[in-house]
């Protein structure tokens, strides 16, 4: 009985990964139409000179936002000069999750399985348990 249950939740998981696969494919098709669609109707609310105006209860508004990003390559010189500059304030450092959890990993298997001493209260760390899904091998 526990491994017909096993099986029901198995095809469970594998049909609810499906359908997030699913689902993330169509969030990237609509995002792809969202784009198309907003920049063509920006482009003709500018030719027409059209700051805004209102439809079926809702309100568009051609807005202009600035963005940026570091040029490649650059990260390190942008970020010494937005320090020397005064603007330190902007620079974060980070370190990647996946990386944090290999390290501490790496560090507990050198230390008997425990977590170092220099590293306690530091980080924690706790286990997951999950199933992985894949195709069988024929």
């Amino acid at each position: 009985m526990s491994s017909e249950r096993m099986f029901e939740l198995a095809d469970r998981l594998k049909e609810l990964r499906e359908a997030k696969q699913q689902a993330e494919q169509e969030v990237k098709r609509l995002n792809a139409q969202i784009d198309e669609v907003d920049y063509e109707l920006s482009e003709l609310m500018a030719e027409t000179e059209t700051q805004n105006f209102t439809r079926s209860g809702t309100m568009f508004c051609l807005t202009t936002t600035t963005r940026a990003s570091t040029a490649a390559g650059k990260k390190d010189e942008l970020y010494s000069l937005l320090k020397k500059n005064g603007y330190g304030d902007l620079v974060y450092e980070t370190v990647n999750a996946n990386s944090l959890s290999a390290f501490v990993k790496e560090q507990m298997a050198e230390n008997n399985d425990v977590l170092p001493d220099w590293l306690s209260g530091l980080v924690s760390v706790y286990e997951k348990t999950s199933v992985g899904v894949r195709k069988a091998a024929r």
